[in-house]
């Protein structure tokens, strides 16, 4: 099978690493890709927004699936395109994309199919913000109504900040603070059958102890041993299915990855947020644990086969991955950085530990950052304690000019002090 990934992340990278492993796929292409994916991949330039292009190019390969990673090429109705041109394609269509395109949406899909979330008020003008935020109280929860690539929430308990966080979008959603542990858990689904993967857990801020700015994420582990064990049926039952379900009556089908944004409240679970793929860094996490052959899960969910899927398979190792982000991410990053040591991961490192690439690119013979997020180390090991040890030791091979990562992802969950 030949497998065209759309996309140039770290997720994209983590895919097409599970994908390279897959004996069932013959050829492995991605559009546009970084310079990390170049080495399992050959990759093609392509505006990843425009449908067309991307079906010409799916269609030129003779590609037999297409994975659409970002939410940015979902919501702009990509797999649309590529399945009108007769290709499966892993991802939702533009209509079912608004589950992340809009919050506004995604709470009035939850809202009809019973899924507990929080109370929330959608706002377009600043009389209704501020009636909004004196409702709920500190610490106020605002969220851009549309896409924000990981950066549209404000959770602060300044209430200046809230109101100029609003200010900013044309149409926020002002919701209550959930409290408690947040849990990301994926599932893939055709439209009907759903089948969820492994939890974990990110780190949305930008400093060690959960302070700082929110950012699309500086770390990730699973699985997670603090968790009920029943958390996935009980996900399965209450959130998943029947989201899945209420997309389908609505008429608005959604296939593809359905990620799910949850707080274990003191009165259950709850959803903060649904997006339409893979979560990044996750998915790193994740990938790193499923044992079960990917191309194939994929396709069964493009072609509507998940029913007849095997159970999947997963590893009994932990999974931990730390982000390196370039000088000053999240607000204006430095780029053009050259980054070293990646080779000597590879060599010293492996097959325990290995770099996946998001903002990077070559220039000449080196490699240089290329944006916020440059690359996350992921490592697997018998327990957090060990995968942690083992991603720190490659995190310090690598270096970045002005770089920043946190030291203290999955050091509660594994009872460590931070790297």
């Amino acid at each position: 099978m030949k497998v065209l990934v759309i996309g140039s992340g770290a997720r994209e990278h983590a895919l097409c690493r599970s994908l390279s492993l897959d004996p069932d796929v013959t050829a492995l292409h991605c559009a546009p890709g970084n310079a990390g994916i170049a080495e399992v991949a050959e990759l093609h330039q392509v505006d990843a927004l425009d449908g067309k292009a991307v079906a010409a190019l799916a269609t030129g390969l003779g590609a037999g699936l297409v994975v659409v990673g970002p939410e940015a090429p979902l919501v702009a109705g990509v797999a649309d395109a590529v399945r009108e041109a007769g290709i499966p394609v892993f991802g939702p269509s533009k209509e079912a994309a608004q589950i992340e395109g809009s919050k506004a949406f995604a709470k009035d899909v939850m809202a009809v199919a019973g899924v507990p979330t929080g109370r929330s008020y959608v706002c377009t003008t600043p009389d209704e913000v501020a009636t909004a935020l004196d409702a709920f109280g500190a610490p106020y929860v605002v969220k851009d109504d549309g896409l924000a690539a990981g950066k549209g929430v404000v959770v602060t308990s300044d209430l200046d900040q809230a109101k100029a966080h609003a200010a900013a979008c044309e149409r926020v959603v002002i919701e209550e603070y959930l409290d408690g542990p947040e849990v990301s858990l994926f599932a893939v689904t055709d439209g009907e059958t759903v089948v969820p993967l492994q939890p974990a857990q990110d780190f949305k801020r930008a400093l060690d102890g959960d302070e700082g700015p929110n950012t699309g994420g500086m770390g990730a582990y699973s699985p997670l041993p603090w968790a009920d064990p029943r958390l996935v049926d009980e996900v399965l039952e209450t959130v998943l299915q029947p989201t899945v379900d209420g997309m389908h009556r609505r008429g608005t089908p959604f296939s593809g990855l359905l990620y799910a944004g949850l707080a274990i409240t003191s009165r259950g679970v709850r959803v903060i947020e649904f997006n339409a793929r893979f979560g990044d860094p996750e998915t790193q996490v994740v990938l790193a644990r499923l044992k079960t052959p990917l191309a194939g899960v994929l396709m069964a969910a493009a072609t509507g086969n998940l029913a007849d899927l095997e159970p999947l398979r997963w590893s009994e190792d932990a999974a931990v991955t730390v982000v390196v982000a370039s000088h000053n991410y999240p607000g204006t990053p430095r780029t053009g950085d050259p980054i070293t040591g990646l080779d000597e991961v590879a060599a010293e490192d492996a097959p325990h530990a290995w770099v996946l690439h998001a903002g990077t690119k070559r220039d000449g013979d080196a490699i240089v950052s290329a944006g916020g997020r440059v690359l996350s180390v992921t490592a697997t090991g018998e327990d957090l304690t060990q995968a942690r040890d083992r991603a720190y030791r490659a995190v310090t091979r690598i270096s970045l000019d002005g770089s920043q990562h946190r030291t203290d992802i999955a050091a509660a969950a594994a009872g460590t002090p931070p790297a």
